[in-house]
């Protein structure tokens, strides 16, 4: 029972339920395994008494918790109302320098005021919603002045002397909302190669995406994969949700020509031999079967990008490149100096001297100082992808779109990476996130992504966070979030230890979305999360709250509780991005032909014979293709794989989804998926470029010509006649233009 209480008061599962009427205890061992990561000593029955009267009298002695939330236009948190007669509260603003600070506040002595009782908001990380419908709308009380928006400090002093600091933050209730019900693509960057590309797709793609979709076709968004900064290596871990830093972004996305610089390179031979070879390297992926070879690409852009590093400032850039320096400050001096490091050292911290192993040690110190030339060459290189973000999204908005670039957020980082080396103290060393068994995969899933340890982010203020944030959403129309449920909780798996044998742990989640719903106001951005799978109780409604769109995949919108029939488009939610397909699925055509059942028997990854697959997914297409001949969307009839994509499409359309997603490749037939889950070796992920329905690469411009494209967008035309509004393309399509 000391177990579990003391599990309980640091957000530790000791049981988890898979199905509503299924129960798993977690073993002791892990619980006292991870409590021993979160720095709780729980080793034997005398740790866990000392350790729990510890926290039962940190407890109890706490005037409040140590994150507060109060969302504007909402009842007080309970906690603060509940403060007893002539306890003061004063508040130290986030930007203490850019205005006064509130003055200091005093409950009053008497009678609290009737209205304002323990049913007058929430305590942050309760869960609780506000008051019980139809009582009576809780007051603010009249001693209370709310600070600005942002994330403070609130010491408070009660008349016994107690005195007790905590977070405060104050947020909007809800992050914005797409202006418009809109379309648009969904595209691995580096899938989409353009006759210009190095290999492999770049910023200057994903620009010219955005420029020639939103004026011909009218989208309102492009989401791209996460472009966060990778382990280097050889081979480079190709998958972009693996990553180094999730702060920063990878330089091999630069478009290098487009550097102001690139012009005034002195050694013009050197850089015609490397353009060179990377039109070969493109060839070889275009046109020879080649895969993407993301480590080829960087050697290129490499030493392309040290010639330009050569190049001068001008004054007017080098002001703008100091700026940067001082906006980002030592997050990047240390991600930098961890690039430069991992030059000498290898790319796994772990192996470095030990003396490295600590971003603080007077080694670490020097050698900042011996790599500095290399320490600013990545520092450049995180400028000049910062300008290509902002290029981007520019021109993206521009173009009309409403929304314009969507980044994606991963779920974690790479334990030897640059976050992992930089925060060590925020990570839970000996743990990993991944996924508890379910119906699809009885041995659970680990992710090896070290997780954040949720006390450490509260005692910081949540800066990590808040940081990371800030600088995804600095060029971003939207965000898209990796696993949304991990605000919430992640399953934390014990370093040597089988996924079965993991556990929840808690997040403060108020504040997590409450810093999320902070930032994604302060940059004017729409978020969606990825709430797919399994999610626990209340989180869908916790997110639609704060305004996060889900996401909703047509196979998967099923009436689970009733008849497990496919959804009619009537009762799929509203707050979704709404698609047919994501990067770890099959195609669309895939899908409806039965290409992906054939590709997994394949690769040895079916549990049943192929019949019985093939039976079973045949008869679940057949289901959405009646469905979709009785809505009048499949007037071609069935036996067209062409036109049955166009009639899920249609398909989307009809649901009040307030965004809706089209996956790049299913525009042009693409039968092979992004990603294959539960495949290393055998199958090449994230590796493939953009390709027809023969597997012949496709460029960009290729793309903007193609007739099956257009005829599909044909099809897109009256997603924004939702209610009245549209979007009207700027440019004609081909075929419509006169000569």
């Amino acid at each position: 029972m000391g177990l579990s209480r003391l599990a309980a008061l640091h957000g530790v599962a000791t049981s988890y339920a898979p199905s509503a009427d299924v129960t798993v205890s977690v073993p002791d061992d892990t619980v006292i395994t991870v409590l021993a990561a979160l720095g709780v000593d729980a080793a034997t029955p005398e740790a866990v008494q000392e350790s729990l009267a510890a926290a039962e009298s940190v407890a109890a002695s706490r005037l409040l918790p140590p994150t507060l939330v109060v969302w504007t236009g909402e009842p007080l948190p309970a906690a603060l109302t509940a403060l007893r007669p002539g306890t003061t509260l004063d508040i130290e603003l986030e930007d203490a320098a850019g205005s006064p600070p509130p003055p200091r506040m005093r409950v009053p002595s008497g009678q609290p005021d009737p209205a304002v009782s323990a049913k007058a908001g929430t305590v942050s990380g309760t869960g609780s919603t506000g008051s019980a419908p139809g009582a009576p709308v809780p007051t603010t009380p009249a001693w209370w002045t709310e600070p600005p928006l942002g994330v403070h400090r609130l010491t408070v002093r009660a008349q016994d002397g107690r005195t007790v600091t905590t977070t405060l933050i104050v947020a909007p209730a809800r992050v914005p909302q797409p202006p418009r019900r809109t379309h648009g693509f969904l595209v691995q960057l580096y899938s989409l190669l353009s006759g210009r590309s190095w290999g492999m797709g770049d910023l200057g793609d994903l620009a010219d995406l955005a420029a020639w979709s939103g004026r011909t076709l009218g989208a309102g968004f492009v989401q791209v994969n996460p472009l966060h900064a990778a382990v280097p290596g050889t081979p480079t871990d190709p998958s972009p949700y693996r990553p180094s830093s999730r702060r920063f972004p990878d330089p091999v996305h630069l478009h290098v020509e487009s550097i102001p610089e690139y012009g005034h390179v002195q050694d013009r031979a050197a850089l015609d031999d490397l353009r060179q070879s990377a039109e070969t390297l493109s060839d070889t992926v275009l046109n020879k079967g080649a895969l993407i070879d993301r480590d080829a690409v960087w050697d290129l852009k490499r030493q392309a990008l040290e010639l330009v590093q050569k190049v001068p400032l001008t004054p007017g850039r080098r002001a703008a490149y100091c700026d940067f320096l001082a906006t980002q400050g030592q997050a990047l001096e240390d991600h930098a100096l961890w690039c430069a490091l991992a030059e000498v050292h290898g790319s796994d911290w772990h192996a470095w001297p030990s003396a490295l192993r600590d971003p603080r040690s007077p080694q670490v110190a020097r050698a900042r100082a011996e790599l500095l030339d290399r320490v600013d060459f990545h520092c450049r290189l995180a400028w000049l992808t910062d300008n290509q973000l902002a290029a981007a999204q520019g021109v993206a908005r521009d173009a009309g779109m409403a929304v314009g670039i969507v980044h994606d957020l991963a779920v974690g980082v790479h334990p030897g990476g640059a976050d992992a080396w930089a925060q060590q103290d925020a990570f839970a060393h000996g743990m990993s996130v991944g996924a508890p068994p379910d119906a699809f995969n009885a041995r659970g899933q680990d992710w090896g992504l070290p997780p954040w340890r949720p006390d450490v982010l509260a005692a910081s203020g949540y800066a990590p966070y808040r940081g990371l944030l800030r600088g995804l959403l600095a060029h971003a129309g939207a965000l898209r979030i990796d696993h949304v449920m991990g605000l919430f909780r992640l399953w934390w798996v014990p370093e040597g230890r089988p996924p079965t044998d993991g556990t929840y742990v808690s997040h403060d989640a108020e504040a997590m979305l409450a810093v999320l719903v902070l930032e994604a106001h302060r940059a004017g951005a729409v978020v969606m999360g990825e709430d797919l799978g399994t999610v626990e109780p209340g989180v869908r409604e916790a997110l639609a709250r704060r305004g996060v769109l889900g996401t909703s995949v047509l196979w998967f919108e099923r009436d689970w509780t009733g008849t497990g029939r496919p959804l009619p488009p009537e009762r799929w939610r509203e707050g979704c991005l709404a698609t047919a397909t994501t990067h770890d699925l099959p195609s669309t055509a895939a899908r409806l032909t039965g290409d992906h059942v054939t590709l997994r028997h394949r690769l040895g990854l079916l549990t049943r014979a192929l019949e019985q697959e093939q039976a079973e997914d045949a008869a679940d297409t057949a289901t959405w293709l009646g469905l979709l001949a009785r809505l009048g969307m499949l007037p071609e009839g069935e036996g067209d794989e062409e036109a049955a994509v166009r009639a899920v499409h249609r398909f989307l359309l009809r649901t009040p989804a307030r965004m809706v997603g089209v996956w790049l490749p299913d525009t042009v037939g693409d039968r092979r998926p992004q990603n294959l889950p539960g495949t290393w070796d055998q199958y090449p992920n994230w590796r493939l470029p953009v390709a027809d329905a023969e597997g012949h690469p496709v460029t960009l411009e290729e793309l903007a010509s193609s007739p099956r494209l257009h005829h599909l967008m044909e099809v897109l035309k009256p997603v924004d006649r939702h209610p009245k509004e549209q979007s009207t393309p700027r440019t004609a399509p081909p075929a419509a233009r006169r000569s």
